[in-house]
């Protein structure tokens, strides 16, 4: 069976590299692996378009909004970026919890997205940009064949580039193909939310005008919140804040910059302020996180 094959496979990977438990950026394939031996606290990030599969144990994603569980033989599209809170809710030493993450080319859907089936397009009644279904055996057979060819160069040049572009084929006309094409379409509300979310990331540190972004996108105010809320699960604000404070975890753990000065960098103008709301997001102070070693 296929996805015992892609287990065997992601788990012998994850050995090759160390990695016993945490993450591992599997640099050939461009994929993200991770194996657990224990349920985990809850964990804040970030969340961008990809497509996740969970081949053993099981994990709880949220938002705000609704929080779904994903079980073996499960499968997550993520189609736009948004701060999520996470957790390995099923993992133990015998049965390790075991996933890989496949980043999605929005690009490359859209090259691929004029050919599909107008019946396969049907618009869906959750707007939410987050679906989950049961994992195709085509898609996992293709993952598995994208593995093996990334091990050697020749093949990872010639032949890998042409599974990466089944694969996101196979997300066309799959199970997860409604949230994708809702995306693609550029009238779409969730196109432009997608471009309203944009947006914010590329202007982190300045303060959102509601108006002003519904506008730029050609919505009304509230049907923009309204929409945002739904597809994000988030409010605007709320969206920005959890970047803001995301992005400053990241910088305080990568670089020696002072906390006031990471706090100015993604918009606070106080650092007082900063630090309360830091520290109600994590647990933790920015000055503790900082001695903090995180775990992949």
């Amino acid at each position: 069976m296929t996805s015992k094959a892609l287990l065997s496979h992601v788990t012998a990977l994850l050995d090759q590299s160390g990695v016993d438990e945490g993450g591992l950026d599997h640099l050939h394939s461009g994929t993200h692996l991770l194996r657990h031996h224990a349920p985990t606290n809850l964990n804040a990030t970030v969340y961008r378009p990809l497509l996740c599969l969970v081949l053993r144990g099981a994990k709880q994603v949220g938002s705000n909004a609704r929080t779904m569980t994903v079980g073996a033989g499960q499968s997550l599209i993520v189609s736009h970026t948004i701060p999520v809170v996470s957790r390995i809710t099923e993992a133990s030493s015998d049965v390790p919890y075991t996933a890989l993450v496949f980043p999605l080319d929005l690009d490359l859907l859209r090259s691929l997205a004029p050919a599909v089936s107008p019946a396969m397009t049907v618009a869906s009644a959750d707007p939410f940009s987050i679906c989950l279904s049961d994992t195709d055996p085509g898609l996992e057979d293709a993952l598995l064949r994208f593995f093996l060819q990334c091990e050697d160069e020749e093949t990872r040049q010639l032949l890998a580039p042409i599974t990466v572009r089944e694969i996101h084929a196979r997300l066309l006309i799959g199970q997860h193909a409604q949230i994708l094409h809702r995306l693609l379409w550029h009238e779409s509300s969730a196109n432009r939310i997608f471009l309203a979310t944009r947006d914010i990331q590329a202007n982190l540190s300045e303060t959102i005008v509601v108006g002003k972004l519904a506008q730029r996108v050609g919505m009304s105010n509230s049907t923009f919140f309204e929409q945002f809320k739904a597809v994000t699960g988030t409010s605007p604000l709320q969206y920005q804040k959890d970047l803001r404070l995301l992005k400053a975890r990241d910088d305080l753990r990568t670089s020696r910059a002072k906390v006031s000065e990471i706090a100015f960098s993604v918009g606070y103008e106080s650092p007082a302020q900063f630090s309360r709301e830091y520290s109600r997001k994590f647990g933790r102070s920015p000055r503790q996180d900082r001695a903090f070693e995180p775990v992949d």
